[in-house]
């Protein structure tokens, strides 16, 4: 009974985790840019859109960054020559899964 209890409280906390990390986040007044960059993968082609100055990063699934890309203007194509597979891109605040195909 009480391996039982421990996976609800734990269920719970996993749930709330998320929120809190949104209250703090308003409470900061941290500016949360999700809505505005966007990252779009086709094939090999990254299309990042609204990210002017900022740094697309690219890691593996074992968080070990292979390269470092500037945007320099607000719609950017980028051709990536990387092996097929999983990757994280990450443009500020926002990290994407994608698949490299």
């Amino acid at each position: 009974m009480k391996k039982l209890q421990f996976i609800i409280l734990l269920a719970a906390m996993l749930i709330a985790l998320p929120v809190r990390a949104i209250e703090q986040a308003e409470k900061e007044n941290i500016e949360v840019d999700a809505a505005t960059v966007a990252i779009t993968v086709n094939g090999s082609q990254v299309r990042v859109a609204n990210a002017e100055g900022k740094t697309l990063e690219i890691f593996n699934l074992a968080g070990v960054r292979i390269s470092t890309v500037k945007i320099d203007s607000e719609d950017k194509t980028l051709n990536l020559n990387l092996p097929k597979g999983y990757y994280i891109l990450k443009v500020g605040n926002i990290a994407r899964r994608v698949s490299i195909r």
